[in-house]
Parts: structure tokens; sequence; C-alpha cells
């Protein structure tokens, strides 16, 4: 064999080794545990799974639940958004994605609202029946810029049915898990005022997709 073509060969052997070793990708260690404290002992990934976090903040005049995920996931979407709904009821949603080992350890929050009028009057209610809230109004602060109108349901035949201020990312989301299990679906409008056409729309949207609840 020539020697050009020996170095042809090796230099082939060497790409194809570079490219296999490339394509290998390496397991991560990530955070796993469902509670506050987050004690347990960190797991292997798979080889197709990355690091997540998710914090849940739902308060209103008498409790509030704090909910802390971290794991691995072969699907992690990151997504953050707010919302205030009925009488003083808040609800704060933040889901975090990273690639390095260990990386969902650090502890993280949800956006802190504020309490600076931004002009937007949306129609508000909240109800956790299968009957319809009755609507009142609601100023809108900080980010929370578009009136969302949301349904939810769980496995233990729980409903809720609410509108009110939620920041955009809150908009058109599907299947989404809040709080005790219960997924919601929402419904945005951008409006920039709380007219009677408006409270309209929405009314009409939320009694629609209560008669789709009920009929699926």
């Amino acid at each position: 064999m020539s020697l050009s073509s020996s170095l042809k060969s090796l230099l082939i052997v060497c790409a194809f080794a570079t490219f296999v070793f490339s394509t290998v990708v390496e397991s991560l260690t990530c955070v796993d545990c469902a509670d506050a404290a987050c004690t347990s002992t960190p797991r292997t990934c798979t080889n197709t799974e990355i690091c997540f976090s998710i914090r849940k903040q739902f308060n209103n005049t008498s409790t509030g639940q704090h909910i802390l995920q971290k794991g691995c996931s072969s699907q992690c979407k990151p997504l953050f958004f707010s919302a205030t709904l009925g009488d003083k009821i808040t609800f704060g949603y933040g889901h975090q994605c990273c690639k390095t080992d260990n990386c969902n350890q650090e502890d993280f929050q949800v956006a802190r609202k504020s309490s600076d009028p931004n002009g937007i009057i949306c129609p508000t209610c909240y109800s956790e029946s299968d009957s319809i809230c009755k609507q009142t109004s609601l100023a809108c602060q900080g980010e929370e810029k578009s009136c969302v109108v949301f349904t939810g349901s769980g496995n233990n035949q729980q409903s809720i049915f609410g509108m009110g201020c939620a920041t955009e990312s809150a908009c058109n989301l599907t299947d989404v898990e809040a709080i005790n299990n219960i997924k919601i679906r929402t419904f945005c409008t951008d409006a920039r005022s709380g007219s009677p056409r408006l409270t309209s729309i929405i009314s009409s949207v939320l009694t629609a997709l209560f008669l789709l609840k009920v009929l699926l």
C-alpha cells in the first residue's frame, strides 16, 4: 500500500472515530424531589433527559400552597406566568430547564407581582364548583396585561372556573398542571379596558367552555 493510501485510510479512521465519540451523549445527574426541602439523593437521567425545576404558588385570603418539583425530563418546556383571579387569589408558575450536572439544585422563585396599576380592567371571578361564578371587575397590575378565562379539572372530579388578569405567557395554555393535580386550559384577550363588550365576550367564552366540559 502506498504512503498516500495509508494516510488517506488513517484520516478516514480518525474522522469516523471523532464522529462516533462526538455523538455519544453523557447522562446528566439531576436533583430529584417533590418537596420544599429537596433533600433527596440526585439521580442519573437517561441519555435523552435533562434537568428541570417547577415551582407553583397559589394564595388566597385564607391559605397558600407552595409546590416545588425537580428531576429529569425528556420534554422540558420553560414556562413562566402569573395570574390574579377573583378576590385576591393569585397563582404563580415557573418551569425551567438546564443541561449540566445538578444544574437544578439552586432554588428559584416565580416572578414577583407588581403593585403598580397598568390601566387594564378585567372581569374576574373564581369558583371551585360546577357553577359559573359571579363576575366583578379587577384592576390589573404590573405585567398582568391580559384578561384570562380558564377552566380546570382533576382526577378526583374537582373542577375550577375563573377569570381575571394574567401575563401574556398565561394565554392559550393546554393541560398545564396547576395545584392538586388539576389541569387548566386558558383563553386571553389583550383588551385595554373593562368595557361591557369585553365582559360579554369573556362571559360567553366561559359559558362555552363550561358546556364543553359537561358534554365531554
